[in-house]
């Protein structure tokens, strides 16, 4: 099994951040065989830091803002068609540990007899506990086979968030990339349920990377623009090929909780309106999943 590595981290107006994230990979104790970094059109001076302090790491700079999604699109892309057999995954706000990539690719050939097509590491937040954000969803195995795995330190995931996330590029090509269209929120859900509808994922738990964001935020606890994302991608997401009818019947439930939330957080008056733009714009419109190459078999 191969493990030539591009890393790819995608980046918007966060140059301090992007510095110590880029940091971080450059340091690893197996460092990536490459790192790209799309720019999500900044002007705080991000082009001039990556020329100047990182010289060697290649800059995609999109035109105009395209959020994550956009971002981990063409990202993904150029990492698969250059020939890599993994794309390492990230915000420019993660910083992953030392040993987070060679932990990864350690797990590859543990698993190599279950030909992983994703290795998430476990990712806290700066006082060590787990991100609520960056928590996979465990897989529906028998109990007993999901205890074996669990008790080697890589229980099998459904979908991962793009923390430190680990993807085959065999995948990308068989199950497409993220859609633009999502922008920002769920894209990751989306995607990663996409691929681990039939193939396999692990979460890698000595593999560990820190999300620096300033407090422990939930869907729930996001900005009146994010979460009109939340509520649209998701019912994108169950209306799309990622998951199964039962799936798709919790992921709804999981979204009419953090509504309920939302709500509470922020008052009818100005909760309502983002809820129904979202649940409008989810229902009466589609991502282009053949564009995306959403292929399910």
């Amino acid at each position: 099994m191969g493990e030539k590595v591009c890393a790819v981290i995608v980046t918007h107006n966060r140059k301090e951040l992007l510095r110590e994230c880029l940091q971080a990979v450059l340091s690893q104790t197996r460092p990536p065989d490459h790192v790209l970094v799309v720019d999500n059109a900044s002007t705080d001076g991000t082009g001039e830091m990556l020329k100047e302090e990182f010289p060697e790491v290649e800059v995609l700079r999109l035109p105009e803002n395209r959020g994550g999604a956009g971002g981990f699109h063409e990202g993904m892309r150029r990492g698969c068609e250059a020939g890599y057999d993994w794309i390492w995954v990230m915000d420019d706000d993660l910083i992953p540990k030392p040993s987070a990539l060679e932990r990864l690719i350690q797990a590859i050939h543990n698993l190599e007899s279950e030909r992983p097509a994703i290795l998430a590491s476990r990712v806290v937040w700066k006082d060590g506990s787990l991100h609520p954000m960056n928590t996979p969803w465990p897989k529906l195995i028998p109990f007993s086979e999901y205890l074996r795995f669990r008790s080697q330190g890589i229980p099998p995931i459904r979908f991962a968030a793009y923390t430190s996330l680990l993807v085959a590029t065999w995948a990308l090509k068989l199950y497409g990339y993220p859609c633009p269209e999502f922008f920002i929120r769920a894209d990751d859900l989306e995607h990663t349920g996409r691929i681990l509808r039939y193939e396999k994922g692990f979460w890698v738990l000595n593999s560990v990377a820190i999300h620096k964001t300033p407090t422990k935020y939930t869907s729930a606890s996001a900005h009146p623009e994010r979460f009109f994302y939340e509520v649209r991608n998701r019912i994108w997401t169950v209306r799309g090929p990622a998951y199964r009818p039962l799936e798709k019947g919790l992921l709804l439930l999981n979204l009419a909780g953090s509504t309920l939330e939302y709500l509470w957080r922020t008052g009818w008056s100005k909760g309502w309106p983002i809820i129904k733009k979202g649940i409008k714009a989810g229902l009466t419109s589609s991502p282009d999943w053949k564009g995306c190459g959403a292929q399910v078999r």
